[in-house]
């Protein structure tokens, strides 16, 4: 926790050496005008890493034990979140439980957006099958996996993959090394890689949401499909900005990002009609 002002909650993204680092520019700008929040999910960063289920139940359950924390140190006002990759699906369902906690959504990159098909599962389904996780976590396969994908040469290979492009933040890969190192840590990566961590049912989620919500996302990397957003693009309280960068704009753009993203949480509380920033 950092500045002073209206509570800003910050939540990562998921994937094998993910941290609170990866939101770091935007913790270090908005501490100037916000009590800034930047949380590291559970098995990731500096949190918990025991061997348990991690599930989409628990990274959302952890976002409202943080926003209820949030409330009784800032007040009972509801608060801005900010969510990168998968996060934004946890942090999307936990407005949707609790909509009088969250204010306004900012979405960066999220996922359930790719392709054509879209999520309607079962309420709390998951995407991957049982069996995968149990291979993917079983004897003699999880800790090689995990420790093979690790390596500092494979996570730039994925930064850059990410970015689109070989300029990626050093100290984001260098603190991901260390944190991948701690006893633990590939607990809640291969709950990932095992597909475990996607919700089936996300894209109803997202059409739930009542809250003002502002999706962004990049050109370039592995992140650039984003058909689906059709199915939110025509609701009233959705706005879209897209930017010449990677799956992280405010790493690249970061005067850019903040602008708009300022001009979204200053807006009036009814929601935007159309595109709105985009």
């Amino acid at each position: 926790m950092a500045g002073q002002g209206a509570p800003l909650l910050l939540v990562h993204s998921v994937n094998a050496a993910a941290s609170a680092a990866e939101v770091r520019p935007l913790y270090e700008h908005w501490q100037a005008a916000r009590t800034v929040f930047a949380v590291d999910l559970p098995g990731y960063g500096l949190s918990d890493r025991s061997d348990r289920a991690y599930t989409p139940r628990l990274m959302t359950d952890a976002l409202h034990a943080t926003l209820e924390q949030i409330q009784q140190r800032c007040g009972k006002a509801p608060v801005d979140a900010l969510a990168v990759s998968l996060g934004c699906e946890f942090l999307a369902r936990a407005a949707v439980e609790a909509p009088a906690r969250v204010r306004r959504l900012a979405l960066v990159s999220p996922t359930g957006f790719n392709g054509t098909r879209r999520r309607r599962g079962p309420p709390g389904s998951v995407v991957g099958a049982p069996w995968i996780e149990r291979m993917v976590r079983g004897p003699g396969w999880g800790g090689p996996l995990f420790r093979a994908l690790t390596r500092p040469s494979v996570i730039r290979y994925f930064l850059r993959r990410t970015w689109g492009g070989p300029a990626i933040d050093e100290a984001m890969a260098r603190y991901a090394e260390l944190t991948t190192r701690v006893p633990g840590a590939e607990h809640a990566p291969l709950a990932f890689l095992s597909a475990q961590l996607f919700s089936q049912d996300i894209n109803t989620v997202y059409e739930q949401l009542v809250q003002p919500v502002w999706m962004s996302h990049g050109v370039r990397g592995d992140f650039t499909d984003y058909r689906g957003k059709d199915s939110v693009e025509g609701r009233p309280n959705w706005r879209f900005t897209v930017f010449a960068t990677g799956a992280m704009p405010y790493f690249e753009v970061p005067g850019d990002f903040n602008a708009v993203l300022g001009d979204f949480l200053a807006a009036a509380a009814s929601p935007a009609r159309g595109r709105g920033l985009g």
